[in-house]
């Protein structure tokens, strides 16, 4: 694995409120978030980017929404599964129109999607929570 920027990870962090969800960082910014993983995590999220990620035109695995974030910069883009998010930073499209993050957004889980470089795991499984 190599390693993740620290601010991508704080954003994944902030964007999800349940601290019970494990998830799984890929190289260029898709979260796969697991709410009942069994076995390896890594193993879980990469068969599930494997099937999910990648965009194919005309199909539902060229969906997408983008999400307009309110306590952190940038947007979060979904696909055709609930627990594959990407995020979009600020500074990364030049036009920041809706559709522009979308296929921008769509084009990095793509790229996640098809290498499946695991960057993060953050393993939250019999983890309590806040008491």
């Amino acid at each position: 694995m190599i390693g993740v920027s620290t601010e991508r990870l704080d954003v994944w962090q902030q964007l999800l409120a349940d601290p019970r969800k494990s998830l799984v960082l890929f190289e260029h910014g898709t979260c796969v978030v697991l709410t009942a993983p069994d076995g390896q995590l890594a193993e879980h999220a990469t068969d599930l980017l494997k099937k999910f990620g990648p965009a194919h035109a005309g199909s539902s695995a060229g969906d997408f929404e983008v999400i307009d974030l309110k306590d952190v910069a940038g947007w979060v883009v979904t696909g055709h599964h609930s627990d594959v998010l990407t995020y979009v930073g600020p500074d990364e499209p030049q036009d920041q129109s809706h559709i522009a993050v979308g296929l921008f957004g769509r084009s990095k889980r793509h790229r996640d999607g098809t290498e499946l470089h695991v960057v993060h795991v953050e393993d939250e499984r019999g983890s309590a929570g806040p008491a």
